[in-house]
């Protein structure tokens, strides 16, 4: 199947809390394009993604956040896990002009490379003019941590369960995120268990 998420603008007015969270996987081709404007600043925003891609599915996100005022604060973090073929795209844009005095803005993209033929691709950006901001921006791209996978091993964990605790934990910072009605829904126990 194809998804698009292309979010309307979404203008945050001063003083106003703005949470997004997204759990994406078992779409071939999934597009989500978020756009936050914290119109005259002194806003808050928190931004949340895990991708999960397998098979040949391809997920592709673009956000934007654009601070028009002072003081406006942003924590975005975007997670991917993609083994076999699997496809992940992130780019995320965060613009602070002058005005935007005193941003703090964080944006972090972390992956998973559970195979030789999947790829990520991964480019958080900033774009600064004002002088008086906190903002940061990184982007780790990784497989599974041998020393973590033995430590767990050594403790009597085979190493298949191993990797599916390391993959959940890695996972659970997105997850637990979800509202109530979703944790039930477990969005991705089909894909934890049949880790390979």
């Amino acid at each position: 199947g194809v998804q698009t998420c292309a979010l309307p603008i979404l203008e945050q007015a001063p003083g106003s809390r703005y949470g997004h969270t997204s759990v994406v996987s078992g779409w071939g081709l999934v597009r989500q394009e978020p756009v936050i404007l914290q119109s005259q600043g002194q806003a808050s925003t928190a931004l949340r993604g895990l991708q999960w891609v397998e098979g040949r599915e391809i997920a592709d996100t673009h956000s934007l956040v654009h601070f028009g005022g002072p003081q406006g604060k942003l924590d975005q973090l975007h997670k991917v896990v993609a083994q076999e073929e699997g496809r992940s795209v992130f780019n995320g844009c965060i613009e602070v002009p002058r005005l935007a005095q005193g941003t703090d803005a964080s944006q972090l993209s972390r992956n998973l490379l559970l195979s030789e033929r999947a790829r990520i691709d991964t480019k958080p950006e900033l774009q600064i003019v004002a002088d008086d901001v906190r903002c940061t921006h990184g982007a780790t791209i990784s497989r599974l941590q041998q020393d973590e996978l033995f430590y767990l091993q050594s403790r009597g964990i085979a190493a298949p369960q191993a990797a599916r605790l390391l993959l959940r934990g890695f996972c659970e910072e997105v997850l637990a995120e979800l509202p109530e009605a979703a944790q039930v829904w477990n969005p991705l126990a089909t894909s934890l268990a049949e880790v390979r």
